[in-house]
């Protein structure tokens, strides 16, 4: 890991690139969309919250629109009766795998549930 120092103007977290990073995956729920679209590739919206179970519509809705405009999911609406609408990921969600992947080690060398 690289927290090199960041000499350009910082005036908060966000003026960073770490502070970009966790701006793209914070939040409750960025990270579990992430997750099931990794897993399942492409999912519908009802099967995505399933998936998910604790979410409330609106709020899959919201963070789904928000993580489009930022360029971590592609939605894609076919146009038939009635609609469907299918998520997966972009280049630049995609590009997260390496992240999760990690905490995905981390949780195996810490959390002692998965000991072999």
């Amino acid at each position: 890991m690289s927290m090199q120092e960041f000499k350009k103007g910082i005036f908060s977290l966000t003026d960073t690139p770490f502070g970009y990073t966790l701006s793209m995956i914070g939040g409750k729920w960025r990270l579990v969309i992430l997750y099931w679209l990794v897993e399942y590739k492409t999912i519908r919206f009802n099967e995505l919250h399933r998936k998910i179970g604790t979410i409330t519509y609106k709020t899959l809705s919201t963070e789904l629109k928000a993580m489009e405009s930022d360029g971590l999911i592609l939605r894609k609406e076919y146009p038939q009766i009635p609609p469907r609408v299918e998520y997966s990921l972009s280049e630049k969600g995609r590009s997260l795998f390496p992240i999760m992947e990690d905490m995905c080690q981390w949780g195996l060398e810490h959390s002692g549930k998965w000991e072999s």
